[in-house]
C-alpha cells in the first residue's frame, strides 16, 4: 500500500504530491496538466534539500556555482563541478541532486521537464530527428554532458524560462536538445542494469551477446563461449566487442553484476554477502574491491548513502 507524501517545492511556493513506494523513493507528481508541453523553473538557492525521487517526464538540468554539490542518478554518485548539466529520460531512474560538500551560498538551478514519445513516433525517425532519438535513448540511464556542450547551450539555458509563448519556448528546447545531441562524449551515468533499460546496438552480434550476459550474468561466462556464439574467433571477437561497446568482455560482465548488486543494496535487505554471490560474483573481497573502484564507495557505504537521502523533509 501507497502513502501520500507532500513535499515543500522548491518549483514554486506550491506543494508537490509524491506517492511513497516500498524502497522509500518518491514519485513526484509533476505539475503539468495533459494539455502542457514542458515545466520550466530558474530558481537561485543557498542549499539544497530535494530528496531521492523520480516523476513520468523527463529532465534537463542544469546547475551553476554548485561545485561539490552531490548528484545521484540510478546507482551513480558523484560530486558535481561548477557547472551541471544532465538530461534523464527514464521514468523510473532514481535521481537527486544534495548539498554534499558544496559551500556555494547561490546555485543558480534551471530545471526543464517535458516528455517526447521519441520511442514510438515516426517524427523522430527523419533524418533531422535522428541523432535527439539516440541521444534520449542514452539518456534513459541519465546522461551528463561535458563543459564544452553547456557553453554551447548555455545562452539558451539562461532565457529559456524568460519565453511567455508556448511555441517559441518549445521551439528553444528543440534546438536545445539539438545542439547538445552532437556532443558524443556526453557520459552516461548509470549502468543499464541497475536503471533496467535495454541498451541498443546497431549489431545483432554485440545485442546476441548482451542479451546472453543479460539473462545468465550469475552464472560463469567465457570469452569463448560467446565468440563461438557469434561465430568469431576469441581475438576477432575481443576486438569487436571492444570497438563496439567500449569495455572488453570481462569490464561489460563486471558492470552487469554491479548494476544488478547496487539495486539489490537499495531494493532489498539481503546482506552483502549473500548479494554478492547472487549476482555472480565468486568471493566477496572481488566484489567489495570492485564495487569500491567502480563506485567510489563500499556496498556497505552505498547502502547507508541512498538510505539518508530518503529521509523526508
Amino acid at each position: 500500500m501507497q502513502r501520500i507524501l507532500k513535499h515543500k517545492s522548491l518549483y514554486t511556493n506550491t506543494f508537490l504530491t509524491f506517492c511513497m513506494e516500498k524502497v522509500d523513493i518518491l514519485q513526484e507528481i509533476t505539475p503539468l496538466e495533459s494539455h502542457d508541453f514542458m515545466f520550466v523553473a530558474d530558481r537561485h538557492k543557498a542549499y539544497y534539500n530535494f530528496p531521492l525521487h523520480r516523476h513520468e517526464l523527463f529532465e534537463l538540468n542544469f546547475v551553476e556555482h554548485g561545485a561539490g554539490c552531490e548528484r545521484i542518478v540510478g546507482d551513480s554518485v558523484e560530486l558535481i563541478d561548477d557547472y551541471e548539466l544532465v538530461l534523464i529520460t527514464s521514468p523510473n531512474l532514481e535521481h537527486m541532486w544534495g548539498q554534499g560538500v558544496c559551500r556555494s551560498e547561490d546555485i543558480h538551478e534551471v530545471t526543464i521537464q517535458f516528455f517526447l514519445d521519441f520511442q514510438h513516433s515516426k517524427f523522430f525517425e527523419t533524418n533531422a530527428m535522428r541523432s535527439i532519438k539516440q541521444m534520449m535513448i542514452r539518456a534513459e540511464r541519465g546522461l551528463v554532458f561535458p563543459l564544452s556542450a553547456i557553453m554551447t547551450v548555455y545562452p539558451r539555458l539562461m532565457r529559456i524560462s524568460q519565453i511567455k509563448e508556448g511555441f517559441y519556448s518549445m521551439a528553444e528546447l528543440f534546438y536545445i536538445l539539438y545542439e547538445l545531441a552532437k556532443f558524443d562524449d556526453a557520459r552516461e551515468l548509470s549502468s543499464s542494469s541497475f536503471a533496467r533499460v535495454q541498451t541498443s546496438t546497431e549489431s545483432r552480434r554485440v545485442a546476441k551477446v548482451k542479451d546472453y550476459i543479460a539473462a545468465h550474468y550469475i552464472e560463469e561466462i567465457r570469452l569463448e563461449q560467446m565468440s563461438g556464439m557469434v561465430s568469431m574467433s576469441p581475438t576477432a571477437f575481443s576486438r569487436f566487442f571492444k570497438l563496439r561497446t567500449g569495455k572488453t568482455l570481462a569490464e561489460y560482465i563486471v558492470d552487469i553484476r554491479l548494476g544488478h548488486a547496487a539495486r539489490k543494496l537499495i531494493d532489498t535487505n539481503e546482506p552483502v554477502s549473500q548479494i554478492c554471490f547472487s549476482c555472480g560474483f565468486n568471493t566477496l573481497t572481488n566484489f567489495n574491491r570492485l564495487f569500491k573502484k567502480r563506485k567510489g564507495c563500499s556496498p556497505t557505504e552505498f547502502r547507508e548513502k541512498y538510505a539518508k537521502t530518503k529521509v523526508i523533509v
